[in-house]
């Protein structure tokens, strides 16, 4: 173990702040909704939670949206105080990419290892089984020996969790347990990751082309996950389609590692994600405008007024909104621009080296 050990606890970052947002902005809308400090369960079931038939009914959306929901405020302020007091520690170690790597895989790794355990109807939503997550791959580390805290951490976090789900009738266990399995599991995963990928790329990737990444290979899944990607290759079959994706994912890694270790290397990547990021958000905008049905939820007002508003306009606030996601990654990558187009020469030696010093997370 490390000599020297971290404090017990420590300050959040970037995507704690951002999941936060994203989390109580979505809950908090259904708690306007309700018009009190809790959320019925016909409202939750509508914006994504978790009940059993969700995937026999292909509804992968599911898998990631019920983790941004939650009963009461209790349910969110208890959830949030976890992500803070454990994925503070996370992120600092392993950086914001991965950070996200292992929250959303636990997420979704949860709710399925949950739905299969569970033999009766139910509905569950909640950031139980991501926040589980972050204590698994914590624990991760602390085995490996890249974790500078002691064994009381986990003795007092994880007796306290179990205390208080004894004390909550309606935790779900199996949630909990396949979030911090799946935690634990994919931080093993990306340590074994970190050690190969010097035989196979070049460079160390900057943290903002690595959350990048990270944040398109969803976006893709999720497109593959809705169907709509049938659409460009209709002769491909479910399986056959994700493991294109997986390898087309798996080359462009490859590509932005060579781009990377070139002059202007690291300025020309940033363009570069900046155009995807616009082509992503224009392509989901096509999605869902072209999507707009009487399937749509009905009944929630403030819902039922955007769709009103973007379905006849549909290309029009798409682009807008892909013009803005260029402008906002040029804004936040700035700094990595400023290096690259400075660069004769020393960036992509620089991140070559930071590549052979790496072993591990």
């Amino acid at each position: 173990m490390p000599a020297n050990r971290a404090s017990f606890f420590e300050v959040p970052h970037a995507a704690i702040y951002t999941l936060m947002m994203v989390t109580v902005l979505a809950s908090g809308f259904c708690f306007i909704q309700a018009g009190g400090p809790s959320a019925p369960a016909e409202l939750l079931y509508r914006y994504g939670g978790m009940y059993a038939s969700a995937i026999a009914r292909h509804e992968y959306w599911r898998l990631l949206a019920y983790g941004f929901l939650h009963v009461n405020f209790v349910h969110l302020t208890m959830n949030m105080l976890c992500l803070v007091l454990w994925g503070a520690h996370l992120e600092r170690r392993i950086g914001p990419s991965y950070f996200l790597i292992v929250y959303l895989c636990a997420m979704v790794f949860g709710a399925i290892i949950g739905n299969g355990i569970h033999a009766t109807p139910y509905l569950t939503v909640g950031a139980s089984g991501a926040t589980s997550g972050i204590l698994g791959a914590l624990l991760c580390l602390w085995i490996l020996g890249k974790l500078e805290v002691g064994f009381d951490f986990f003795a007092i976090n994880i007796g306290l969790n179990i205390a208080f789900a004894f004390g909550n009738s309606r935790i779900d266990w199996g949630v909990h347990l396949g979030g911090f399995a799946a935690g634990l599991i994919a931080c093993a995963v990306l340590d074994l990751i970190e050690k190969a990928s010097p035989y196979v790329l070049r460079c160390k990737f900057p943290e903002a082309v690595k959350v990048d990444l990270t944040l398109l290979a969803c976006s893709a899944a999720l497109w593959t996950w809705s169907g709509q990607a049938q659409a460009f290759a209709p002769g491909f079959s479910g399986w056959s389609f994700i493991l294109v994706v997986v390898l087309a994912c798996c080359a462009i890694v490859k590509i932005v590692d060579l781009v990377l270790s070139m002059k202007k290397g690291l300025a020309i990547v940033v363009m570069v994600l900046a155009a995807a990021n616009a082509a992503a958000v224009m392509l989901g905008g096509w999605a869902l405008g072209s999507s707009c049905s009487p399937r749509w939820p009905t009944g929630i007002v403030p819902l039922d007024n955007f769709l009103a508003m973007f379905c006849p306009n549909a290309v029009l606030i798409s682009g807008l909104a892909a013009v803005g996601a260029a402008a906002v990654t040029l804004w936040l990558c700035s700094k990595e621009i400023s290096r690259g187009i400075e660069d004769v020469g020393f960036v992509g030696t620089s991140l070559r080296a930071e590549r052979n010093r790496r072993h591990g997370l």
